[in-house]
């Protein structure tokens, strides 16, 4: 999304508060986006960073044509600075590096920015830093700050910034979108419930490693269904060598979960919602017989809580070991 009035038509009332402030010139020193993987949150920052910064602004539009716009773009305008996870967290040593850079005025204007995707991943020690930096801000700089779990950011550093909540997208809205672009019904449904983001559903439908991800959450429901209690051995063998970095971990428990879910729906006759498998599946339909619907429900939210611990920075060995043990049959 390269325009306010294309971020409007999927978050309408971010893209409103926001173009609102362009034009009073009321932008505050500090937002926090927030909302789950997929709902636009990169191209919030982007389009603000774009405003911020265009030679040619159109009223509340970036130009997306000049110099300013194409180097905010591509991550290279020197008074935009972009901070990411290292590994599992953002580490004071790169809060540090920022507030050095922020010494110094701007290269090419008084105007500085700086973008943190995954916030609450700071460290303690960064998120103090940081809190420094949001607590004595200059008029020309702007933070902004990106996260899927906001309850998990230290409370005074929330309380600093504009909370711009962003909204669920409606996945078969979505899910028509992607048959449109070209992908099959089955994997549109699938991937419309893994992300709201086209670029990367294209990206994941063309992902072996994602097909092979797919493949392990079917083996392991498959083993809870029979009569075989591998599950230990089984994340030690494959799930952990596999699902590897944080991302892909995350990626593993949300097939898992549909894959529960497309259980329940077999159970209750929904077929049409199923994502994971496709109706009339031998495998669902032994799933399907070997769970009662207590027994599913325990394991679904047995996964959420997984999810909120991977997010929370709990190794991961620990987190699917705790879950293997706690997967009913």
């Amino acid at each position: 999304m390269k325009t306010w009035s294309e971020l409007g038509k999927i978050q309408p009332l971010a893209a409103r508060i926001l173009e609102n402030s362009i034009r009073r010139n009321r932008l505050a020193h500090a937002y926090l986006i927030a909302g789950a993987r997929g709902t636009g949150k990169g191209d919030v920052a982007m389009l603000l960073a774009k405003t911020l910064f265009c030679e040619q602004l159109d009223g509340t539009e970036p130009c997306n044509a000049c110099n300013a716009c194409k180097r905010v773009a591509s991550h290279n305008h020197p008074d935009v600075h972009w901070i990411e996870p290292d590994g599992q967290s953002i580490k004071i040593e790169q809060i540090r590096h920022l507030q050095k850079e922020f010494t110094y005025s701007g290269v090419e204007s008084n105007q500085k920015a700086y973008i943190i995707k995954g916030a609450e991943t700071l460290t303690v020690n960064a998120a103090n830093r940081i809190l420094k930096f949001l607590e004595e801000p200059s008029r020309k700089t702007t933070a902004i700050m990106l996260s899927e779990n906001t309850q998990a950011m230290l409370a005074t550093i929330r309380s600093r910034c504009q909370i711009i909540e962003l909204q669920q997208l409606n996945p078969d809205t979505f899910r028509q979108q992607l048959v449109e672009a070209g992908i099959m019904e089955s994997n549109a449904r699938l991937l419309s419930q893994m992300t709201n983001n086209l670029q990367e559903a294209l990206d994941l439908n063309e992902d072996e490693a994602f097909a092979q991800g797919r493949k392990l959450v079917v083996q392991w429901v498959e083993m809870l269904s029979s009569s075989r209690d591998d599950s230990y051995l089984f994340i030690h063998q494959q799930w952990l060598p596999y699902f590897k970095d944080r991302l892909a971990q995350e990626q593993g428990l949300d097939l898992l979960l549909l894959a529960f879910r497309d259980i329940n729906f077999e159970q209750i006759g929904n077929q049409a919602r199923m994502a994971l498998f496709q109706p009339g599946d031998e495998r669902l339909e032994r799933s399907a017989l070997a769970f009662t619907g207590s027994e599913l429900l325990a394991n679904m939210q047995a996964i959420l809580h997984a999810k909120r611990l991977l997010k929370q920075n709990v190794q991961p060995t620990l987190v699917m070991e705790q879950l293997a043990l706690q997967l009913k049959r």
